[in-house]
């Protein structure tokens, strides 16, 4: 399976009975997107996830943390609230301009059904602790932690 999600632009990372995911991209906005479908594969096989839906999701915060906790909590509000799950993530831009970061994305999804959609961990929230962006000769790092 780690193999399989390395191919996703994704790892998951030993953590005291939480989710810490790894994820990675060339780009910033990529590795941002790699890290919505991480958090979703943790909740569900995403490829069970028919890209029924489409909608956008505009944030923005004051630092690329901010942002990213933002990003994710958006989504799993919108999981929540609206027993939507999501399959397909294309952050189109990220922005920096008069002290604020703006992230803009295209999810793609359909509602939770529980007869094709199997159910594997709830994630209750994104979390500040061990959140980690960075830049590698590569691209781009992101680490968080998921509470389960």
């Amino acid at each position: 399976m780690a193999d399989e999600n390395r191919q996703k632009g994704f790892k998951t990372l030993e953590y005291m009975g939480d989710e810490y995911i790894e994820a990675y991209g060339s780009t910033l906005e990529e590795a941002y997107s790699n890290a919505a479908l991480a958090m979703f594969e943790t909740m569900t096989d995403t490829s069970k996830v028919e890209p029924k839906v489409k909608e956008t999701i505009e944030v923005e915060e004051e630092d690329l943390k901010s942002l990213l906790y933002s990003w994710l909590e958006s989504l799993l509000v919108k999981n929540g609230a609206e027993n939507k799950l999501y399959s397909k993530f294309i952050v189109e831009k990220i922005t920096h301009s008069n002290g604020s970061y703006k992230l803009r994305a295209r999810v793609f999804g359909e509602e939770f059904d529980h007869n094709r959609h199997p159910s594997k961990t709830e994630v209750k929230a994104v979390t500040y602790h061990l959140m980690e962006i960075g830049h590698t000769g590569k691209g781009y790092l992101i680490r968080f932690l998921l509470d389960l």
